[in-house]
């Protein structure tokens, strides 16, 4: 097969992200965000999030590294689930970087356990701790699951409650939205979001995030941060172009519907196939157990991620670019294999 069920960063760039890049190849434009595009699309965020100030960004972790960054206090730490990405998958960035500690909490589904987090607010007691003054969550999670409005609502609750900021790494939040059926700004601002990273390489850009500041008090000074940390990118254009064409006519949703419906069907297919799902499908992964053997020879054949070693799950991820054809063809070698 040609492509990969492996994650949603393999896909290539949507066909109107492209036209939209080309369109913003065209002469000169002012550098460092000074340019009309850069101007329209922040323009856009304020349409879509409400009064936000929104800055672009190269990738995830760098948006995720710049919100903690933004967020910190004087030794202060960060709560987040023990399965989040800024602790699990960016080799350590958050904390060299930022100086911040980051405090996991066990988590078997990826969601934030709000009684298991509350423990750590003794370390505000104490000056031989680092003060936990932000939480981070991961919508949708790094598990597949995904926040309701409300569970969304009830961590932010605890957040204000305790003096804290709450940030959204929305590396998938197109997807959550899609499942719980919502618009962007309800998932956000309306659930007491103060930043979220909002990522669009999984979902049909080439390069490039934004990170939507809802509590715009923690913007700061943050133009000199953003290019401390290596995240000022000159030609500017070039990201925001990407985000004025996943932004028209809600094609971010088009997108992640497209990939959320791919996921249900490869879960009706796996199970048709006598294969065992793990979970309950909600966005655009799936999990499932294969023979070791088996998985083996399907990687050859097209490739996705072993999640669990020691249980032979592993996981596949779909893109806005997967077709039923690709799930059907997949699923045919899988039962000649088995």
């Amino acid at each position: 097969m040609v492509k990969t069920f492996a994650s949603d960063n393999y896909s290539g760039v949507h066909e109107r992200v492209m036209e939209k890049l080309m369109e913003a190849n065209k002469g000169h434009a002012f550098a460092y965000g000074e340019d009309s595009i850069t101007r329209e699309a922040e323009e856009r965020f304020k349409e879509v999030f409400g009064d936000v100030e929104t800055y672009f960004v190269y990738n995830g972790t760098g948006a995720n590294v710049l919100a903690l960054e933004a967020m910190k206090g004087r030794a202060t730490s960060v709560i987040c689930p023990s399965t989040a990405h800024i602790f699990t998958d960016e080799t350590g960035a958050p904390s060299k970087i930022t100086g911040v500690q980051l405090l996991p909490v066990h988590s078997t589904d990826g969601k934030l356990d709000i009684e298991k987090a509350r423990e750590y607010l003794s370390y505000k007691g104490t000056y031989h701790r680092a003060s936990p003054n932000a939480i981070s969550i991961t919508q949708a999670t790094e598990h597949g699951t995904v926040y309701t409005l409300e569970e969304i609502r009830e961590i932010s609750k605890f957040a204000k409650e305790n003096e804290m900021y709450l940030h959204m790494d929305g590396a998938r939040i197109a997807n959550a939205c899609a499942s719980v059926g919502c618009s962007l700004k309800e998932m956000t601002a309306d659930c007491g979001i103060d930043v979220l990273s909002f990522g669009g390489t999984k979902n049909g850009l080439m390069f490039g995030e934004a990170l939507v500041f809802f509590n715009k008090n923690l913007t700061e000074d943050f133009l000199r941060l953003r290019k401390q940390n290596l995240q000022l990118h000159s030609k500017m254009r070039y990201i925001a172009a990407q985000y004025l064409a996943i932004l028209e006519d809600d094609l971010w949703l088009v997108n992640a519907t497209k990939s959320n419906e791919m996921a249900q069907y490869l879960r009706e297919k796996l199970v048709e196939a006598d294969v065992e799902v793990t979970n309950d499908v909600k966005g655009n992964t799936v999990f499932a157990i294969l023979d070791k053997d088996v998985t083996e020879k399907m990687q050859e054949f097209c490739y996705f991620y072993v999640w669990e070693e020691t249980t032979n799950e592993v996981r596949f991820v779909m893109s806005y670019d997967i077709e039923k054809s690709d799930i059907d063809a997949f699923v045919e070698k899988l039962k000649e294999l088995k």
